[in-house]
Parts: structure tokens; C-alpha cells; sequence
């Protein structure tokens, strides 16, 4: 019967410990998708604002040789991400195939101009840059107008500053949210050790002394953690990859290594932290106290 119970405490140890490091990594877990949300913010902004389109209606008397000198003269700018020629019959095509139904046959004639399709890179694609690349762009005596949907590119920069705003709210809120229920989660596993600690008040063990194994093993705790939490992170997004490569930059090193790194640190971190206050609170606390 006593060769049991060495068995049974291990048991119960080594599931406290699961169960403690299984906590942190869920918890790191949200922390890095929140994490790789907010370092890719940008590129989905990016993606989304240079999904607007501007297309250039060319004159119907603009010569073919000047139309693929402007086109290029256009691509080798800063502001033009890319560019696209639709011919007379394209257009017309792509008309038709909206409408369903052939109006060339019915007006006699093809009414459409020629024009380019561009991309203007997300620093530009807003309602003033906008419209001062309009005016440039009109310069060119080969383009006779200019479209794109003004009230559109007003209304999503002003909805990606709203949602700028509500990240960065919601990243904070979920910062203080996954810290405290870290912090919950230690102070629990501490608190069934408290008087663990009382016994080693007694036999004349130092603070620090007493400290020092938990903060370790709270350390190897969250290194656990963000381990597992890592692995579970990299393992979901590489695998939808293909879903996620147009707002989710898989192929730098440097932000992966950033979050991955925030990951471990706010671990260890706030596993130390927490630790710290919850073993000072049980060392100053009289034996009477622990019953409650």
C-alpha cells in the first residue's frame, strides 16, 4: 500500500503540471493568433486598398505605339502598382458577357474606349492622393478621363482607420484578458503548495530560497507553453497558407521570428511575474490564513 502512494503523488504532480502547461499554451495560443493579426494589420489594409480600381479612358484617336509608351511610362512610376490594357473589343466583350446580350448587334456600333486598368499602391489610395494623381494623370494627351469611385475610397479609409482603432482597443483588452487568466492559473497551482511553503517558513528557509524552485519551474512552465502554443500556430496557418498568402506575409522570417519570440517572452514573462506576487502573498500569511 505504501509503494502506491509514491505512484499516486507522481500522478497527481505530473497532471497538475499538464494540466498547468496545457493552460498557458491554450492562452499563448490566442495570444499568437492575435499576434500575427496585428503584425500583418498592415498588409491586409494594404490589400484591401490596393484592390481599388482606377481606370484611364483613352481617346479613340490615341495611337497604339503612344498607348504601350504610356502604359509603361506609367508602370515605372511610384504610385502605379500595376497595369492592364483593355482594347475596344475586350471591353466590349466583357460588356457583353455582364449584360447578357450582345448590344454591339443592337446599336450597330461599339460605343466602349479603349482604356488601362491600374493599381495605385495603398500610400495612394486615398481620396486626395487620389485626386491629385487624377489631374496628373490628365496631363497625358492620350487619356481623356479618369474614373474610379470616389465615394467608395472614402468610405473604406475611413472604415480601415475605425478598424485601425477597434484592433488596437481589442488587442489591448485581450492582452489584459490573457495576461490575468495566466496569472489565474498560477496563483492556482500555487495555492495548493501554500503550505508547502508554511513548512519551509518553519524550518527556517529564506524568501528567496523559497521562491527561487517556483519561479523555475513556472519559468519551464511557459517555455513549455509557448512551445506548444508555436507548434499549434504554425502547424494551422502553413497549412492554409494558400487561404491566408494575400494579408498573411508566410514568406518573412522576420516577423515569424518576432511573433514566435513575443510568444516565449510574454511566457516566461508573465509566468515569473505571476509566480513572484503569488508565492509573497502565501509567505505572508499566517499558518491560520491558509485555511481560507
Amino acid at each position: 500500500m505504501a509503494k502506491n502512494k509514491p505512484k499516486k503523488l507522481k500522478a497527481s504532480l505530473f497532471s497538475s503540471y499538464f494540466t498547468t502547461t496545457l493552460s498557458i499554451s491554450m492562452i499563448l495560443f490566442l495570444f499568437g493568433l492575435m499576434g500575427l493579426l496585428m503584425i500583418n494589420a498592415q498588409r491586409l489594409s494594404d490589400f484591401v486598398m490596393e484592390n481599388i480600381g482606377v481606370t484611364l479612358i483613352l481617346k479613340d484617336d490615341a495611337r497604339e505605339v503612344d498607348v504601350i509608351k504610356l502604359q509603361k511610362n506609367l508602370e515605372a512610376t511610384n504610385y502605379i502598382k500595376s497595369t492592364r490594357f483593355v482594347d475596344k473589343e475586350s471591353a466590349a466583350s466583357e460588356l457583353k458577357n455582364e449584360l447578357g446580350e450582345d448590344f454591339v448587334d443592337f446599336l450597330g456600333f461599339n460605343p466602349l474606349l479603349s482604356s488601362i486598368d491600374v493599381t495605385v499602391y495603398a500610400g495612394y489610395a486615398n481620396p486626395d492622393s487620389l485626386a491629385m494623381l487624377e489631374k496628373k494623370l490628365l496631363t497625358h494627351p492620350e487619356i481623356q478621363e479618369v474614373y474610379y469611385q470616389r465615394d467608395l475610397v472614402k468610405q473604406l479609409n475611413s472604415n480601415v482607420k475605425k478598424i485601425s482603432f477597434i484592433l488596437f482597443a481589442l488587442s489591448l483588452l485581450m492582452f489584459v484578458i490573457f495576461t490575468a487568466l495566466i496569472n489565474n492559473t498560477i496563483r492556482l497551482s500555487i495555492y495548493s503548495k501554500r503550505f508547502l511553503i508554511n513548512t519551509m517558513q518553519l524550518v527556517g528557509a529564506t524568501r528567496p530560497f523559497i521562491r527561487r524552485p517556483f519561479i523555475v519551474k513556472s519559468a519551464v512552465h511557459g517555455i513549455y507553453g509557448a512551445l506548444i502554443a508555436c507548434f499549434m500556430l504554425l502547424a494551422i496557418f502553413f497549412s492554409y497558407q494558400n487561404e491566408f498568402k494575400s494579408f498573411v506575409d508566410f514568406q518573412n522570417p522576420t516577423s515569424l521570428a518576432v511573433l514566435v519570440g513575443g510568444i516565449f517572452l510574454i511566457g516566461i514573462l508573465i509566468t515569473v511575474v505571476s509566480t513572484y506576487f503569488a508565492v509573497n502573498k502565501f509567505l505572508r500569511m499566517k499558518f491560520d490564513q491558509l485555511f481560507y
